[in-house]
């Protein structure tokens, strides 16, 4: 207990005022739980206030259009997190009655809510005793118990989540994990931690084997894949031409310009000269504008995207059915990912 008791000791007096410790509602918590993962909290914060404002409980969510949802979430980016909220969303009306869960066995089975999520709920809104395990929880154990298994190994994992329901304080497990996750975040930081003030020094394992820098371990991830986009911008008159992408890929059901995807980066001579940007608009198409490069990190792919205007282009060269004129100041309307969305940014203002 001593360890838990020093953890939220700390917590009370450190802790961040966020708007969703505010609350049991389990669904105002689902939506800063899911809108956190792989986002910083300050990044965050905007989108669980437009959420909130947008839709205030589950039964506005779940009636939402799916393209209202992913424009919302635009710039967040893992767009299949928005789109498994809406399908829990709609799962909860079927079949909850429109009641938001709170217990762990029944949240885990919901679309997109894997053990974290499903502890962090249970836990907030009912002070159930589950133990949530993120990255932060992760660091605090690894360095405090001395555990060189890697947290994203498959036994570190199970290790982790055993040692973390070992310690969790099961009268307050709320609190509890609150502060665990608060106290990687703001105390035991990945880089730099202040372990001079750190009130379980004494205790833990890594600062008194000069370890801090050392764990936790981690597994280095596999080669990220590199992709070459090339975008075009057609516009005519007050119009814009889109496509949608399609499932099996990234950024699914998102829009953005017409696309030809490249093996390696082409000069505009090159791509001018492909067969492919040819038979889409034809040898009298010219270029009147290229961008710099500009890359684009996702996991496990880096996206080299360039921007081409083009003019001069017949209209029955187009062959393409999934392209369509857009009225330009419709665009705001279109949910697009990240990198469209930048370049729309600039290019229009």
């Amino acid at each position: 207990m001593y360890f838990s008791r020093q953890i939220i000791q700390w917590y009370y007096k450190n802790q961040r005022k966020l708007p969703w410790r505010e609350t049991h509602d389990p669904y105002i918590i689902w939506l800063s739980e899911i809108i956190l993962q792989q986002t910083r909290v300050n990044q965050g914060m905007p989108y669980f206030y437009k959420f909130v404002e947008h839709y205030p409980n589950i039964e506005s969510f779940a009636s939402a259009p799916e393209e209202e949802i992913l424009r919302h979430w635009q710039g967040l980016g893992y767009y299949s997190r928005a789109r498994n909220m809406l399908k829990a969303a709609k799962l909860i009306m079927q079949e909850h009655g429109g009641i938001f869960p709170s217990r762990y066995q029944v949240l885990i089975k919901l679309p997109g809510i894997g053990e974290y999520t499903a502890s962090a709920i249970a836990s907030f809104s009912i002070n159930e005793p589950k133990a949530v395990v993120d990255g932060n929880v992760s660091r605090v154990l690894a360095r405090h118990f001395g555990i060189e298994e890697p947290i994203n190994s498959t036994k570190g994992k199970k290790d982790f989540n055993i040692l973390a329901q070992d310690v969790l304080d099961k009268e307050n497990p709320g609190i509890h994990n609150q502060a665990m996750m608060e106290f990687g975040a703001l105390q035991c930081k990945p880089q730099n931690p202040d372990c001079e003030t750190c009130p379980l020094q004494q205790s833990c394992f890594a600062y008194q084997n000069n370890l801090v820098n050392k764990l936790p371990i981690k597994i280095k991830a596999g080669k990220s894949r590199n992709r070459y986009f090339n975008y075009f911008v057609l516009r005519k008159e007050e119009k814009i031409l889109m496509q949608r992408r399609q499932k099996g890929d990234i950024w699914e059901g998102l829009f953005e310009l017409p696309l030809i995807e490249s093996t390696f980066l082409l000069s505009d001579e090159e791509l001018k000269l492909s067969e492919e940007f040819i038979k889409l608009f034809g040898k009298q198409a010219e270029i009147i504008y290229s961008s710099a490069i500009t890359k684009h990190i996702l996991s496990h792919q880096n996206i080299y995207a360039r921007f081409f205007e083009i003019t001069n282009i017949k209209e029955n060269v187009f062959k393409n059915k999934d392209w369509d004129y857009v009225l330009i100041k419709d665009l705001d309307k279109l949910a697009k990912s990240k990198l469209m969305f930048s370049f729309m940014d600039v290019y229009f203002n």
